[in-house]
């Protein structure tokens, strides 16, 4: 993430000095999950969202492959249950969420909502795991919710009507704030490498099994398919994988909630990709994302 323990707090308090490594891992976290957005954009040009969705975990699972078979003797089976509830909430259920919404929404936009991980790992934290909520986080909270409106209600042309793809990418941070509270308090005593890797080796088969009961390999194969490709191996090899054990690894120099901060950094460069891209943004999207990123500084300042 030396003994996992089941009565440490979820979200274990920061150190009075955080370490030096623990915020340049943040900032390489930002800009690649930043990034994250335009690959899946990209990789929705050549792959339909199911396909985007199962490849990019089917790649960070045939990533850490041989790294299994060779540890295979050592798995974990004492924290199985917490690692595959972790795979499911954190990457392969969340993966069909972006998946399916990217295909309906900016990149900007979608980076916006990831924002509301720190929101959702603070309430679970404290609904199923006992955490106290301070005032100043429960405005937090408030403001976090009011950005999410404005999110939620702005279609693409930006005029505000219900968004339904904007709610599945909220559905996704709520599975993102169950995942940090399960890595925070079952799994912060295995190795990050250790719980990331069984991470994807107890969802990756599934990821890997569907996706070639689709037409996947035919397309895979045809050069107009080859810069979706190349991004989709980038989401699953680098974002989801090697860049899992990066945030694994600041949990255990920091916290959770110091780790999940990172979610405020990802839509400044997710909306730099987004301008590059020429993708349109409308006031009341600035504004939604002003909002929630004041809410979520609040829930995370100490």
């Amino acid at each position: 993430m030396n003994t996992t323990t089941t009565d440490s707090p979820a979200f274990p308090q920061q150190k009075n000095a955080t370490p030096p490594l623990a915020w340049v891992l943040l900032f390489v976290l930002a800009l690649v999950w930043g990034s994250s957005f335009i690959l899946i954009k990209r990789s929705l040009e050549g792959f339909p969202p199911v396909q985007v969705a199962t490849g990019r975990i089917a790649f960070a699972f045939l990533f850490f492959l041989p790294y299994l078979i060779v540890k295979f003797r050592e798995f974990p089976r004492r924290v199985a249950g917490s690692l595959l509830l972790s795979g499911l909430t954190g990457y392969l259920i969340p993966a069909f969420l972006f998946a399916t919404g990217g295909a309906h929404l900016s990149s900007s936009l979608a980076g916006a909502l990831n924002s509301l991980s720190p929101l959702f790992t603070l309430l679970i934290g404290a609904w199923f795991f006992g955490n106290a909520i301070r005032s100043r986080q429960l405005f937090g909270v408030l403001l976090g919710v009011t950005g999410s409106v404005f999110l939620v209600f702005m279609s693409a042309t930006g005029s505000f009507s219900l968004n339904e793809y904007a709610l599945l990418l909220v559905g996704a941070t709520v599975l993102y704030g169950l995942n940090i509270n399960v890595v925070s308090r079952r799994l912060s005593g295995l190795p990050a490498l250790t719980s990331t890797a069984w991470m994807f080796g107890l969802v990756g088969p599934l990821a890997l099994g569907g996706l070639l009961l689709t037409d996947f390999p035919q397309r895979a194969t045809q050069s107009a398919s080859t810069t979706s490709l190349v991004a989709l191996i980038l989401l699953g090899v680098l974002g989801s994988g090697l860049m899992t054990i990066l945030f694994n690894r600041v949990i255990q120099l920091a916290s959770g909630v110091f780790a999940s901060s990172v979610t405020y950094l990802m839509p400044m460069v997710a909306l730099a990709w987004g301008l590059l891209d020429h993708e349109a943004l409308y006031w009341p999207q600035l504004a939604g994302m002003g909002i929630c990123l004041i809410g979520v500084y609040l829930i995370n300042r100490k």
